[in-house]
């Protein structure tokens, strides 16, 4: 049966604009890292992200990267366009990045010009598209000049193979300075995606998040659940079957420590007392900042993703409320900042 979209669709989201751009992103935006690669079957990936879009979720987040294994999310994802969405591609938003390792040899990652454009074509005949929406430098790297990385952005732009680019895991001085030469480039830095959540703060530390205000770059955070700790399945010893089953993936130990699972359960009762589940509390939590202009979840299942969209039902914090955050928080923080390494993604 071929897929038709809800007439509803745009009725219950919220729509925010990207920084000083014409781009407005749902407030709620769709990851496909780890959950929609080799092992994700087409029936299940269609009921989750055609219940995305029935719901208002145009922008669809991809990478080079994202899998497993690499590239295998950015072909599924060209599948759905190709059979399910294709009539409504012009009112989808959606996002590739270059940055990570994808092929053997130096020019295989990081900020090249030589990788990011091959790979950026590369990503553009898995999703079966002419174009994406908005183009990445999913890291920042300190071997190559950062004009280099940022005239390969504007050149993807220049070239019509992307309408919007933007950085990822950049720290304060990178941000700036990878505006300013987009700015003399005649290019804007529409968006920035950090990691950001009630346990990692590290934007608000670094004020990176007070820069993109500033220069009216538009944030949207990916892993706003703290990699499903905010979700509270690690409190009750869950493992099997999440990202904590494998020593050598993007959870790592000290994000499950008992220090953090504390201010877990703290938390567990301000959302509570706020008639919303713990992952409602945090994806509310991570949207009152009005720098923010979308959070990014990443979904297993659809009753996940059902629980995620219920935070649109209470945005809304007390300052009474935001200081018991902070007070349940502040011994249970993961402390991350960005690296030239950048993290696993």
């Amino acid at each position: 049966m071929t897929y038709r979209a809800d007439n509803a669709r745009y009725d219950s989201m919220v729509y925010r604009r990207a920084g000083k751009s014409g781009l407005k992103l749902p407030a709620i935006s769709l990851g496909l890292w780890q959950n929609f690669g080799g092992t994700r079957d087409y029936p299940s990936a269609m009921e989750i992200l055609g219940y995305a879009f029935d719901k208002g979720i145009t922008h669809f987040d991809l990478a080079n990267n994202y899998g497993p294994p690499a590239g295998s999310s950015e072909e599924l994802f060209g599948q759905v366009m190709a059979r399910d969405f294709r009539p409504y591609r012009d009112e989808m938003i959606i996002s590739t990045k270059a940055g990570y390792n994808m092929w053997p040899g130096p020019y295989g990652e990081w900020g090249s010009r030589k990788y990011v454009l091959a790979s950026l074509d590369q990503s553009l005949k898995r999703l079966g598209l002419d174009y994406v929406d908005i183009f990445y430098s999913h890291r920042f790297d300190p071997d190559t000049p950062l004009e280099e990385t940022m005239g390969a952005l504007a050149h993807a732009v220049n070239s019509g193979k992307a309408l919007y680019v933007g950085i990822s895991s950049y720290p304060e001085a990178q941000t700036r300075e990878a505006h300013r030469i987009l700015k003399e480039m005649g290019v804007a830095t529409t968006l920035h995606q950090p990691s950001y959540s009630v346990l990692n703060r590290w934007i608000e530390d670094d004020h990176t998040i007070d820069a993109c205000g500033e220069l009216g770059i538009g944030m949207i955070a990916f892993s706003p659940l703290a990699q499903g700790v905010l979700s509270g399945k690690y409190n009750k010893g869950k493992v099997e079957g999440t990202r904590g089953e494998n020593p050598q993936g993007s959870l790592r130990a000290s994000h499950i420590e008992p220090r953090v699972l504390a201010a877990v359960d703290r938390l567990g009762e301000i959302a509570a007392s706020r008639g919303q589940s713990m992952v409602q509390l945090a994806l509310a939590w991570v949207l009152r900042r009005p720098e923010m202009t979308s959070a990014l979840i990443g979904v297993r299942t659809l009753d996940q993703l059902k629980d995620n969209l219920g935070a649109l039902d209470n945005l809304d914090f007390t300052p009474e409320e935001i200081a018991a955050i902070d007070e349940a928080t502040k011994d249970g923080l993961m402390e991350l900042q960005p690296r030239p390494q950048g993290w696993l993604r």
